[in-house]
């Protein structure tokens, strides 16, 4: 059993990694992002479906897929979530690949908020006043970000709400983290195989001409997209989820300075005005939790030593 300390350390690395992803998906960027998508999703499934036969838990995978088969809800609901994952999966790349990693790290910082308006949505949760503020606050940083592009801001709301729509599928199909990645992942491989015939027959595919270098980058894209969801996967059970909620904005800050500061995007007035709402609005989200865990925390310390008295 690790301790919180432990988890929070493999959440941490998860995050920090994933804030890093953008230099591997620019070293890319003379593969198509279409290209690159393809190869994350034939490769991923191949290392964790590998992983999890040499680790000898094939049986284990089987007996998730024929139970995932005989509730039809969970299994389409998992097909559901692999499209979803996809989807954020290929906007990203694109993203990054078109010069968009500030737009990306936007769309990751309101990731937690498109959650919350999802659970109000479909679990009819309610928002306490904070919560109410930080919408508020959220909405008035992505409208001055939309009036100074003169577009919607889509990437961002493309991946925040790709990404909470796929974590509310989740949440409700209990699957183990490597098993749940090649089952995900197996759903949409016909399609990614069907593609990239259709790329090598119209002579579009770099992959079989190309340097060795560009070829090791896009098998490893799979160890990518693996290596950070199992660290995650294993730290996040034995931390609170406020750790876990503070621990998810190392991502988007990383991106945030590595689209500003190695690749040159733009960061002026304007987008300084927009992401001081949007961290004003995950600060009034955010530091509520803190403190209602800790005095629950306190709370239950205290009966604990009237029941226990020394």
């Amino acid at each position: 059993m690790q301790s919180p300390q432990q988890g929070a350390f493999w959440v941490f690395f998860a995050y920090f990694l994933w804030g890093f992803m953008p230099i591997y998906w620019k070293s890319l960027d003379h593969v198509g992002s279409s290209e690159i998508l393809l190869n994350r999703i034939i490769w991923a499934f191949i290392l964790t479906a590998a992983v999890l036969l040499i680790a000898g838990q094939g049986r284990k995978l089987a007996a998730d897929v024929k139970e995932l088969w005989r509730t039809p809800r969970q299994f389409w609901g998992l097909c559901l979530a692999s499209l979803l994952v996809t989807t954020n999966w290929g906007t990203y790349i694109w993203a990054v690949n078109h010069d968009f990693i500030v737009q990306a790290s936007l769309g990751y910082y309101m990731n937690p908020l498109v959650s919350v308006l999802l659970g109000i949505l479909f679990l009819k949760e309610s928002l306490n006043r904070s919560q109410q503020g930080a919408f508020v606050l959220a909405a008035v940083g992505v409208t001055i970000l939309t009036i100074h592009y003169g577009v919607f801001p889509w990437v961002s709301f493309v991946l925040a709400l790709s990404f909470a729509l796929y974590g509310l599928i989740k949440k409700h199909i209990k699957l183990d983290a490597a098993r749940g990645l090649a089952i995900e992942t197996a759903f949409v491989v016909p399609i990614a195989l069907l593609a990239y015939g259709w790329l090598i027959r119209s002579g579009d595919a770099v992959l079989f001409g190309t340097d060795p270098v560009t070829v090791v980058l896009l098998v490893l894209t799979g160890i990518a997209t693996a290596l950070p969801l199992i660290f995650f996967s294993k730290g996040v059970v034995s931390i609170p989820l406020y750790v876990s909620g503070f621990l998810q904005y190392i991502a988007p800050t990383l991106m945030l300075i590595i689209g500003v500061s190695l690749y040159g995007e733009q960061f002026g007035a304007f987008e300084w005005m927009s992401f001081a709402f949007i961290w004003a609005a995950l600060m009034l989200f955010t530091i509520p939790q803190v403190v209602r865990f800790l005095k629950n925390r306190r709370v239950a310390g205290r009966l604990k030593e009237q029941h226990h008295p020394h």
